[in-house]
């Protein structure tokens, strides 16, 4: 059923639900996309979550929404909100279920015609190194206890493990570990489903990537990032926190659901369960979602360094000699305490991004020194037979979307749908002739993820660029894709 609401034009990439659309809106929302990308937008109610966002307590500027926005659990999915740490709330729903979802982009010396005659190798080496497809187990055998220094490390006890180098952990998103993670709080049943899992890759649109640079935009800022020339390799991994993270979400839900109650918050979905971000469950929901947070960087920690390996088992160098250094690993389904300015205020608040990604301008602290003169990179995913891309974070983007932007294409099919459209089709052979090396786990999930159930990434990716939120640096084509 399509969205019936109201939607008044800001400009060319920016649209306004006015606060006077519902009643207890406490605040506009504004979904940044182009014109032509609003027909689909509307096709079901996404902009109607938008709304709903912003009747929650507590909020600060506009309830907000990526071009990549479609229907999602409590908040759309592109959704980004945030709210004063002292009357605001944090959501599950704002999160999303696979917490710290996220991409990590890797550089590498090598070129398109040094490895074409090797992609089948490398892919079929990829996916025998680094475990894939529903409940999949990894390699790494850990006890209960071991798994809770996971979730107060992350990506830091990957290292101290021996999974990657040092220079890594300078180049993710909050080195890899959020402060404010306690393990104690995470029930028994997620620390089970986290044990075997650690350095698996999962399924649905989750992947590992080695792609080939098509097109740069930014020569400059390009360079500083380690891209030298288009046909040059790359290496993206997309993947989060698996059923430890998925677990997680689903407890607090159910807890949040009574505890909306108990504080007297009204919301307008069951789905916007929270709490007071000051609250016992709401600190209690944060300590958890950082545990899954860092579990989901100690993951691509690790999936980082087999990948790493399976480059230098089959071509016959050190990962070093082949150049494979990180450039960034950011989130795109997570809430942190940022600072931000707000009118002629510094303020202390609690980003919601889910489905969307920090873009962080120059000079920036959280920055690594390496990028503070360009601004923090932004990763954006394709899905197997499309682009992805390398961005950067704006001025604008701090002014307005509190460093924020879109985090891929957005679904415009269902999985359900993707499958039934899709029958008596075989995917791989259709993105072999079009030079993609495609290997999976299940067939089934090729259909579903299919490249036509999801939204042009260049018109995306364009959306923001325009407006402004984030700047386009390179544009990268998959060679061949590991499919969970």
């Amino acid at each position: 059923m399509s969205w019936q609401g109201k939607l008044e034009k800001i400009d060319n990439f920016r649209h306004r639900i006015p606060r006077s659309y519902k009643a207890g809106m406490k605040t506009d929302g504004v979904i940044y996309a182009s014109e032509r990308m609003l027909p689909q937008i509307v096709s079901d109610q996404a902009p109607e979550q938008v709304a709903n966002v912003a009747t929650l307590p507590g909020i600060v500027g506009c309830a907000m929404a990526m071009p990549d926005i479609h229907w999602g659990y409590g908040f759309p999915i592109g959704g980004v909100a945030a709210f004063n740490v002292d009357k605001g709330i944090i959501s599950p729903g704002g999160v999303g279920y696979d917490i710290n979802c996220g991409v990590r982009l890797l550089r590498t010396d090598l070129t398109e015609n040094e490895i074409k005659e090797k992609i089948k190798e490398l892919v079929h080496a990829i996916f025998n190194n680094v475990p894939s497809g529903v409940g999949s187990t990894g390699k790494i055998r850990i006890d209960e206890r071991e798994v809770k220094n996971v979730l107060i490390h992350g990506a830091q006890w990957a290292l101290k493990k021996g999974f990657g180098w040092k220079e890594d952990i300078d180049l993710i998103e909050a080195h890899g570990a959020l402060d404010g993670a306690n393990p104690d709080q995470v029930s028994k049943r997620a620390l089970q489903r986290g044990r075997p899992q650690l350095g698996t890759l999962g399924a649905g649109n989750h992947f590992l990537e080695i792609q080939v640079v098509q097109d740069i935009y930014d020569r400059d800022a390009a360079k500083v990032m380690g891209i030298e020339d288009v046909g040059q390799v790359t290496v993206m991994i997309h993947t989060g926190s698996r059923g430890l993270g998925y677990q997680v979400c689903d407890d607090n839900v159910k807890i949040l659901g009574r505890t909306t109650q108990k504080y007297g918050i009204q919301i307008p979905d069951r789905q916007l369960a929270c709490a007071p971000i000051t609250s016992p469950e709401g600190k209690a929901y944060f300590a958890q979602m950082a545990c899954a947070a860092n579990y989901a960087w100690a993951n691509r920690q690790c999936i980082m360094h087999w990948i790493r390996e399976s480059f230098e088992k089959v071509l016959d160098r050190s990962a070093e000699a082949l150049g494979m250094h990180l450039i960034y690993d950011v989130a795109h389904n997570i809430a942190k305490f940022e600072q931000h300015r707000v009118g002629d205020q510094i303020m202390e608040l609690c980003i919601h991004r889910k489905g969307a990604t920090r873009a962080f301008a120059t000079g920036h602290e959280e920055v690594p020194d390496k990028y503070k003169h360009i601004g923090q990179p932004v990763l954006i995913p394709g899905d197997m037979g499309t682009n992805s891309y390398l961005l950067l974070g704006t001025e604008l983007s701090m002014k307005e979307t509190f460093g924020s932007t879109c985090h891929g294409a957005g679904r415009v099919m269902s999985r359900t749908k993707a499958l039934s459209r899709t029958r008596g089709r075989s995917i791989s052979k259709e993105l072999a002739d079009k030079g993609i090396y495609v290997l999976s786990a299940s067939s089934e999930v090729l259909r579903e993820e299919v490249p036509e159930a999801y939204k042009d990434i260049d018109v995306v990716v364009d959306a923001v660029h325009q407006a402004g939120i984030s700047r386009k640096v390179a544009r990268m084509r998959p060679l061949g894709v590991v499919k969970g």
